[in-house]
């Protein structure tokens, strides 16, 4: 049994279930001519059935996804002689990857007539195994339908169970998004504490050279390396200040024009246009600025006597502003026309004009959703990372000069795992350093978000 077919009975044994349990519930209304009635409406009892099928199922699938490997691993490794394992050399971990890596298909010359014999095995075991599992699983949850619909009855109070088991979920839900995320912060602070351990701390916060190279055999040239990482902070400072130099103005007063001073048809028209933004690929906008916008920029500047860099900051950063002006102008743009009516009405009574209401009462009304929006777009813009590789490049520059080439430390992360270097290096290691970094400075941007929303927030009835 393939999994789409198990899928698909699933499904039409959840339906089914939902409505059998309806319709019983509905007959032992119906005898019912007087007195008491079922507590829940029918529909509960049906949704009660279709929810215990469910998570069942659910649960079991869960728990053969991440057991499945461990059992055909302990069931190969009985079944490969142990000839072999003695003359691979390696560890039978390392002989069951290669096992489970060879494609039947397309066999390679010279391959081991056991590894090949094995691997037929272990494909015959999986699928096997794949079959028996789901038919397991059918059956539980055709048990636990059987069970659901059972309890059906004048004493079961179908609205409440239904309704505790959707809360149930809901925290299940927060509790693995909490997990995951302090997953994420633990796992960088582990290997970041590794880094630290190679590098120290206040030389790679403060210090102002970035060669991250390191030997990979005893000797070599540059052997030691530099973890300064202030010309890459700098770097991202300095093309987020660009982009938002771009995107704030451009994205607040395009915000401001739709909701107030627009018609409804040439708001219906250009704001979805203007959405089509957010949706374009980064990689298009990499194109973008290192084919046409970077070298616009060095033609034009050159002809006022100034130098600039084929791939800059100047040109990375304004085409991330372009992309990231439609989280600043639909976020701002909703929050705009969430200010109550009344206060517009209110400031047209004292004489107040259009323009005078905008900046006196509706901006200020509406500040804490614009910081937000300008936060959304400050954390995309630190985040980006195909533009900056393609129009900004990768050097390490410490510079202020929009004109030259500077890196982020998105893209030095990325680069800092790419290649053949150890794990346990300080070169890979740095990159989870830098990853650390880019957290708690987010976390304190939010903050001051966070207390400037405070701050100027105001309540209306």
């Amino acid at each position: 049994m393939g999994f789409w077919s198990f899928f698909f009975i699933i499904v039409f044994l959840g339906l089914t279930t939902q409505w059998y349990g309806t319709n019983k519930a509905l007959k032992l209304n119906s005898n019912i001519k007087e007195g008491p009635k079922l507590p829940s409406l029918p529909s509960y009892y049906g949704t009660n059935a279709f929810l215990w099928l469910v998570i069942s199922v659910l649960l079991f699938l869960i728990v053969w996804v991440f057991s499945k490997p461990h059992i055909l691993d302990y069931i190969l490794i009985q079944n490969i002689p142990k000839a072999l394992i003695d003359e691979f050399g390696g560890t039978p971990n390392m002989l069951i990857d290669i096992i489970k890596a060879t494609d039947i298909s397309n066999i390679f010359p010279g391959t081991n007539p056991i590894i090949i014999e094995n691997a037929l095995y272990y494909n015959k075991i999986d699928k096997l195994s794949d079959s028996i599992a789901y038919s397991i699983i059918l059956f539980v949850g055709l048990t636990v339908s059987i069970f659901s619909i059972n309890k059906i009855s004048f004493l079961f109070k179908a609205r409440q169970a239904v309704e505790k088991t959707n809360i149930n979920l809901l925290i299940l839900c927060s509790t693995i998004a909490i997990i995951a995320t302090i997953g994420i912060i633990l796992s960088l602070i582990f290997e970041a504490l590794r880094f630290f351990e190679k590098v120290n701390f206040f030389d790679f916060l403060f210090g102002f050279n970035w060669s991250p190279q390191t030997a990979i055999r005893e000797g070599q040239v540059a052997s030691d390396g530099a973890f300064g990482a202030i010309p890459i902070f700098s770097g991202t400072l300095l093309i987020t200040f660009v982009a938002m130099f771009v995107a704030i103005p451009i994205g607040l007063f395009s915000a401001i024009y739709l909701a107030e001073y627009a018609k409804p048809s040439v708001r219906s028209t250009f704001k979805p246009i203007l959405e089509i933004l957010a949706g374009v690929p980064t990689v298009v906008y990499g194109f973008f600025a290192a084919i046409t916008v970077g070298p616009f920029l060095k033609n034009f500047v050159g002809e006022f006597g100034f130098t600039i860099a084929s791939e800059s900051a100047l040109a990375a950063g304004g085409v991330m502003g372009i992309m990231i002006i439609p989280f600043i102008s639909s976020l701002s743009d909703d929050v705009i026309r969430a200010v109550p009516q009344n206060l517009r009405d209110g400031s047209y009574a004292m004489g107040a004009t259009k323009s005078e209401t905008v900046k006196k009462i509706i901006l200020p009304a509406a500040l804490p959703g614009i910081m937000g929006a300008v936060l959304l777009a400050i954390s995309r813009a630190i985040g980006e990372t195909m533009i900056v590789v393609m129009a900004a490049g990768i050097a390490a520059n410490l510079t202020l000069n929009p004109f030259e080439s500077v890196t982020t430390v998105t893209v030095q992360i990325v680069t800092l795992l790419v290649g053949d270097q150890e794990f346990d290096s300080a070169k890979t290691l740095a990159a989870f350093a830098l990853g650390i970094t880019l957290f708690f400075a987010t976390l304190f941007l939010n903050i001051i978000a966070l207390r400037i929303v405070q701050k100027y927030r105001e309540k209306y009835d």
